[in-house]
């Protein structure tokens, strides 16, 4: 990391330059994203890199709370006011374009033949009309972490390969009361964490379903592969009873606290887990399926300029995403976040590669998938009502995946009709 910031700090680009001295007055940009600590570090670190080899440019950082910050982003934008430079979940792409909330990168800047050369196929998804809209710094993927002190009292010497020996694996680290509540789960579990992209991508295609058309336009998960997924899944509550998907409210809330022996979750999570104290842990790649499937889900934040951006703003826009999206900012990103860099020139070192943490995610994207989504929001929401009817209403998990998939296929049929 020093030697990173160091050698920002020691560098100055011409085209910095030239800006600088053809510039009457300084000129300030803005940037927002969500609250999230080591997210806002890394960023606090990429503009002071900026600011030192562009002299001419201030970059100012505002952060907001996750449940607001669509709602703050879409209100100021169309006011003029707010970001100049803005990050959004690469799902709500569609969103942010019919609202003509930002504006595609400039070709001179961010070619569309460099751009597929340089980085993982999977930020083909914003490009809209031939034009990249947004771009990401970093990547993501899932993975499993597992809690090394609760597996070495439980004799346990290595994470679970399978989804089998996972099971097993939970029923040996679940600790429960007198009266038959945990308090150690096996393996957290919450549909609105990350568990409804491990269903969706992974727990789906390694039971035998792809949940998609190639085009993500058609839902195919109903099926009775789909529903004995489903049920695998619920039955980790329900049957089994290594998990409760209440527990300490949020699963990560309960690996952080060591009240879990394994919890599946993003590389961003990495950050977090490093700055809690005491808390002793490792990560594997996902476990394979039944039939030795491996797969994973893989995700991303871009950046993006917005339409509020012109003139001078606009300039310094364009070269402060230049910079956010180099191989250098990538892997301060990494070494700050966790997040995978979003080039493999960046991600495929041999040094991530091998890395005890990071190595199991890098390794998961070369089989990853990256849902293309038309309504991230409405796309999440009916895979987490089809297991809360389940739990709540005792449905079975094929009448409550039909449900699903009609619903779903409801919202992309009136995304595409528009």
């Amino acid at each position: 990391m020093k030697a990173i910031t160091t050698l920002a700090l020691c560098a100055s680009s011409a085209l910095g330059t030239l800006f600088a001295a053809g510039s009457a007055s300084a000129v300030e940009i803005e940037y927002w994203q969500y609250i999230f600590d080591a997210r806002i570090t890394a960023m606090d670190t990429l503009i002071a890199n900026f600011e030192a080899a562009n002299p001419g440019i201030t970059v100012k950082q505002s952060t907001f709370p996750y449940a607001d910050y669509r709602t703050k982003v879409a209100a100021a934008i169309p006011a003029g006011q707010g970001p100049d430079v803005v990050q959004l979940f690469y799902g709500w792409l569609n969103d942010y374009v019919a609202a003509d909330l930002i504006q595609p990168l400039p070709t001179d800047v961010f070619p569309v033949e460099r751009i597929e050369a340089e980085f993982f196929p999977m930020v083909q998804a914003m490009k809209i009309d031939g034009n990249y809209m947004a771009l990401p710094t970093a990547v993501r993927s899932l993975a499993l972490f597992y809690n090394t002190k609760l597996f070495a009292e439980a004799g346990i010497t290595a994470p679970p390969a399978t989804l089998d020996e996972m099971v097993s694996i939970a029923e040996k680290l679940t600790k429960k009361d007198g009266a038959g509540n945990i308090t150690v789960e096996g393996i957290t579990t919450g549909m609105t964490a990350q568990d409804h992209q491990w269903l969706r991508e992974v727990l789906f295609r390694q039971f035998g379903v792809v949940p998609y058309t190639d085009d993500y336009r058609t839902v195919t998960y109903n099926t009775p592969e789909g529903a004995e997924a489903l049920a695998f899944y619920t039955s980790l509550e329900q049957t089994l009873g290594v998990t409760s998907s209440t527990f300490m409210d949020e699963p990560q809330a309960a690996f952080k606290a060591g009240r879990a022996g394994m919890h599946i979750d993003g590389s961003f999570r990495i950050g977090a887990l490093k700055d809690t104290r005491g808390l002793e842990w490792g990560v594997a790649e996902l476990p394979a399926g039944p039939d030795g499937t491996q797969s994973n889900y893989a995700s991303y934040w871009v950046n993006a300029i917005t339409s509020k951006a012109t003139g001078e703003k606009y300039d310094a826009a364009v070269k402060f995403m230049d910079y956010i999206t180099s191989d250098e900012a990538m892997q301060v990103w990494l070494e700050t976040v966790g997040e995978l860099p979003a080039k493999p020139s960046a991600a495929l070192t041999p040094e991530n590669i091998a890395d005890p943490v990071y190595g199991p995610f890098i390794k998961g994207l070369g089989y990853a998938h990256a849902t293309i989504f038309a309504d991230e929001t409405g796309q999440r929401q009916v895979l987490v009502d089809a297991v809360s009817r389940i739990f709540l209403e005792n449905q079975s998990p094929a009448d409550a995946l039909a449900i699903a998939a009609a619903a779903e296929q409801a919202l992309l049929d009136a995304y595409y009709a528009k």
